[in-house]
């Protein structure tokens, strides 16, 4: 659906966070006499109402009787479209859209295809690939715009002048179906990985996996480069789109630490940016996409030493009195806590897990501590800590790890720095779970250990590149 189709309508909007106020200023720009009603918590309304201006009927959290007055509601992409409400008003013809859908309509050509637009999807790593990606176009010489999820909302770039070569998209699993509703068809979609996830929003693992693959299944990708690795992936079929494999021995994988492009050796990633083994491994992903694009991706690929890493990904902030101190707080899931260990394996680390209870299971995690080389310490904390304590205490009793409770972030650091105690090591904090209900969101909480660290989180807060 493109913007000026919503001239005539009834349009509301869900949300007044960047995505919201995006969305309300393309629209004012755009459709100045259109009517508009905001839909936000009621903490929000007064501010709101400040910041709109008078340009907004603005009121509390909808019921569903009032999602069926409009025609179209474009709502932020935090708003899950499963909740009951918006679930019966989709029953009675209300259409809902976010600001992805309206970007993509916009953005595609009269066969519906985004030519120049690389969509990056994944559970884990997907901010720093596609970091990776718009720093390799750029290294080429091509003007390219770094956008989406990782802190840009599409919306704020909707027409630059001038527009870039290319887009490097990074898509969230609250997003991905958007690219399928806005009927358009990126140049390039790229799916890293897929473990569970979200499943507040999405309200099982399987409605996840299928609303992260929608980018593929229904986006009909020109091109789609898939991980041969995950066997979620390995099992698709694309009809309509072009598919290219990576991390497969006839295509851009890893052996040990050497890129390769099928039997070609390309170069040593060990000494790259790149935080952790897996961003290495999602390095192929990124070149495969370099080369869809028609482009010399051998030629590229030594430009990731010059490549920045992002924050809040087992970002090194710092070190203090022996002790090495990381910020993994993008980590929300049990998996990416493992891969944030897996980086300094052979270390004494004192690891701190837990947050936002979303029912993910810990059981496999677990089963790692018992046979992987576990960490000295965990510190469990948050409204998970308790649970995940639970299930890792009867390792802690048979003296595979050391094993606190904390309170807070604050009281997981002093124990953290207790357990290493004068030897020194790491402490890492990957959670493994989301900041809700104690901070506005993983910068946040990365903001904080940084100053419980002691160090100034303004320079360790801000993403390399992003925009245009």
């Amino acid at each position: 659906m493109k913007i000026s189709q919503l001239e005539g309508r009834r349009v509301a909007l869900w949300g007044w966070g960047r995505e919201g106020r995006a969305a309300h200023a393309v629209l004012r720009a755009r459709l100045p006499a259109l009517p508009l009603t905001l839909f936000c918590p009621a903490a929000e309304v007064d501010a709101a109402r400040a910041q709109a201006g008078g340009t907004l009927d603005v009121r509390g959290e909808p019921s569903a009787e009032l999602l069926a007055g409009f025609d179209v509601v474009i709502k932020s992409p935090g708003i899950s479209p499963y909740l009951p409400v918006a679930q019966a008003a989709l029953a009675q013809g209300t259409q809902f859209i976010g600001g992805t859908a309206l970007w993509f309509a916009e953005h595609a050509a009269d066969d519906g295809t985004v030519g120049n637009a690389i969509c990056i999807t994944g559970t884990k790593g997907k901010s720093t690939t596609t970091s990776l990606l718009a720093h390799l176009l750029r290294a080429a010489g091509h003007r390219t715009g770094l956008v989406g999820n990782i802190g840009l909302p599409l919306l704020e770039v909707l027409d630059p002048q001038p527009a870039p070569d290319y887009w490097a998209v990074e898509l969230s699993s609250y997003q991905t179906r958007e690219v399928a509703r806005s009927g358009a068809h990126p140049q390039v979609a790229v799916v890293l990985n897929l473990f569970p996830e979200h499943l507040d929003w999405h309200g099982s693992q399987q409605r996840y996996i299928q609303d992260k693959l929608a980018l593929v299944t229904e986006g009909a990708p020109r091109i789609a480069v898939l991980n041969a690795a995950d066997p979620h992936l390995a099992a698709l079929s694309l009809p309509d789109s072009e598919v290219i494999w990576f991390n497969q021995p006839s295509g851009w994988h890893m052996r040990g630490d050497i890129v390769h492009r099928g039997g070609q050796p390309v170069f040593d990633s060990s000494d790259t940016p790149l935080p952790g083994r897996h961003n290495r491994g999602n390095l192929c992903a990124v070149l495969a996409a370099i080369e869809a694009l028609g482009l010399d991706a051998v030629a590229l690929a030594p430009a990731v030493q010059s490549f920045r890493p992002l924050p809040n990904r087992l970002q090194r902030i710092g070190a203090r009195e022996g002790v090495v101190y990381v910020n993994d707080s993008i980590s929300t899931t049990p998996h990416a806590s493992l891969a944030a260990l897996d980086c300094f394996a052979g270390q004494r680390i004192a690891l701190l897990v837990g947050g936002h209870d979303r029912g993910l299971d810990w059981s496999d995690f677990v089963q790692h501590m018992a046979h992987d080389q576990p960490p000295l310490e965990i510190i469990t904390m948050g409204a998970n800590g308790p649970r995940i304590n639970a299930l890792l205490q009867p390792l802690a009793e048979a003296g595979r790890f050391g094993l606190h409770a904390a309170q807070d972030l604050a009281e997981a650091m002093t124990l953290a720095r207790a357990a290493l105690g004068d030897a020194g090591g790491v402490v890492l904090l990957s959670p493994g779970a989301p900041s809700y209900g104690v901070y506005r969101d993983y910068v946040a909480r990365g903001r904080h250990f940084a100053e419980l660290a002691g160090f100034d989180p303004d320079l360790i807060s801000a993403i390399p590149g992003i925009g245009l």
